[in-house]
């Protein structure tokens, strides 16, 4: 059976982009060519036993000289306490990256699992490649733009317009309007090839949703003008701008958790999100790195560094094992 040959993370990219589908399961699913019955057998796995439950079944193997030593274990219990909003796999890579010793996400989530830490899968990203069928290969090759909105106070509504790097999704502007108009678009878009110093020669692609200020006269002849080539995503189609709406999804389960009394007040806590998302928020679809890694260049050597650092780890752990054996 096809089905058996989806590795673990992949079962999960999958769960997550139905619950994340304005489009209903079964049609979801159709989209996806997954079988109902296989998606159901995953997803009643993953609710019992989360990200682990979607592991292939192993044969039990001797790995006791792979244990993770005491003084590990209680480092990333103290780190999950004092940073409660990172998940099993970001800080999995925090560890990684901070303390001196690999550990993978899998034996992160045990940890956490036994001592009650874990109270509910978390819910992470859909990968880039289930996105956009021509994958982009380099940052500043295409931009996604998109608008969400948000109620103020006594204000009324406001809209973010937002201008995504398609490659590494690293937020490359953003601007909070009082409308949604193609000026407002243009305006955002403007900032965007500014801040990046990008011309008519190297200028991207853009793509956007279908709405009334994305398909104006005024925009396409703006575009038009710094060499901007524009892509339309199709209507409906739950994965064309999967990247930029899964961003402001993010942001606003964040966002909204409070109210905001002023315009200003809100662009505070859009500015403090945004700089956590582009430089300290782990990307499982960038390899756990951050879009500002990828998009200045230093994720290669950061995962180098992880290579290098879980080969260190494992020879450590391999030498204490034999040094434990031979006192017995």
């Amino acid at each position: 059976m096809r089905y058996m040959r989806f590795t673990q993370s992949e079962k999960m990219e999958i769960i997550r982009i139905v619950e994340e589908s304005e489009l209903g399961v079964n049609r979801t699913l159709k989209e996806l060519d997954i079988h109902k019955s296989t998606f159901y057998q995953w997803y009643g796995k993953y609710h019992k036993d989360g990200y682990e439950g979607l592991a292939p079944k192993k044969r039990a193997v001797n790995s006791y000289w792979n244990k993770i030593p005491d003084k590990h274990r209680k480092q990333i219990i103290e780190i999950a306490l004092e940073l409660p909003e990172l998940s099993p796999r970001q800080l999995a890579c925090h560890m990684t990256d901070n303390k001196g010793f690999f550990i993978s996400e899998s034996s992160v989530y045990r940890i956490l699992k036994r001592q009650g830490l874990i109270t509910s899968p978390a819910y992470l990203v859909m990968r880039a490649d289930s996105e956009f069928k021509d994958k982009t290969t380099r940052v500043n090759q295409m931009w996604q733009t998109d608008f969400t909105y948000f109620k103020v106070i006594g204000w009324g509504w406001y809209y973010l317009s937002t201008v995504m790097d398609d490659y590494s999704r690293y937020i490359i502007s953003w601007k909070l309007c009082s409308s949604m108009t193609s000026k407002d678009a243009q305006q955002s878009i403007e900032d965007a090839l500014q801040r990046t110093g990008l011309k008519n020669n190297n200028s991207p692609r853009l793509l956007s949703d279908n709405g009334s200020c994305y398909i104006s006269n005024n925009l396409a002849m703006y575009l038009d003008s710094v060499g901007m080539d524009h892509v339309r995503g199709a209507p409906n189609h739950p994965q064309t701008q999967g990247k930029i709406e899964r961003y402001h999804r993010s942001m606003k389960n964040v966002i909204k958790l409070e109210n905001y009394y002023s315009p200003e007040e809100l662009k505070y806590q859009l500015k403090e999100f945004v700089e956590y998302y582009n430089n300290h928020r782990y990307h499982e679809s960038l390899q756990n790195v951050t879009p500002s890694d990828v998009y200045f260049g230093r994720d290669k050597i950061i995962l180098k560094n992880r290579s290098l650092m879980k080969q260190k780890t494992m020879l450590n752990r391999r030498k204490l094992h034999l040094l434990n054996s031979s006192k017995v």
